[in-house]
């Protein structure tokens, strides 16, 4: 089996870090109605992530749970070859794997700059998944049912699909565009929510 170059497990652990993060606090609106009370950011993910960059591409099966701004992300290839296991709360990010070793950080934007040179807004994958906008500035697209179809935001451009009429996405595809034209793409199949 060839080894993976050392930038495709870069890329690899890039595409994990935009699973990871911390919430954005946005100050509610004053409402003259009964607030809605948001459920706090828990789940436990499991699926597969692909990445393709102008330079590389790489896939891995994750397992991801977040509980509110902490989380746990796992990442391996086939049979469980080359785990890396990512770990978040707030003010405190690490990285572990048999490739890099340990990594730390104080963001996970710090961390995932450190490991791969990307800059991106990472932490909105958290509401992405929940098919939700991280930010009021998101531009969002819905079909016929209400869902959200399409996020654009921060330089990424979102789009969700979903089993039949599933209320959460079963697929992500996440789009950054780049200045030569090409374009950096994650894509994350959710199989178990």
């Amino acid at each position: 089996m060839r080894t993976i170059s050392k930038f495709c497990i870069s890329a690899l652990v890039a595409s994990t870090l935009v699973f990871t993060g911390c919430q954005q606090y946005i100050q509610p609106q004053e409402q003259t109605t009964t607030p809605v009370v948001e459920a706090p950011n828990q789940f436990n993910l499991q699926g597969k992530i692909g990445v393709r960059t102008p330079q590389q591409s790489g896939s891995a099966f994750f397992t991801w749970v977040q509980e509110q701004d902490e989380f746990d992300i796992e990442l391996s290839g086939i049979l469980g070859v080359g785990k890396t296991q990512i770990n978040g709360k707030p003010g405190a990010v690490s990285l572990q794997s048999a490739k890099t070793g340990l990594i730390m950080a104080a963001t996970p934007e710090e961390l995932l700059e450190r490991a791969t040179g990307w800059q991106a807004p990472i932490t909105h994958l958290v509401k992405w998944v929940q098919a939700k906008p991280a930010t009021a500035h998101a531009q969002l697209s819905k079909d016929e049912s209400g869902r959200a179809t399409q996020i654009i935001e921060d330089g990424w451009v979102v789009d969700l699909s979903y089993d039949n009429n599933a209320t959460l996405p079963n697929k992500l595809i996440l789009k950054q565009a780049l200045e030569t034209g090409k374009e950096n793409r994650i894509t994350m199949i959710i199989q178990n929510r």
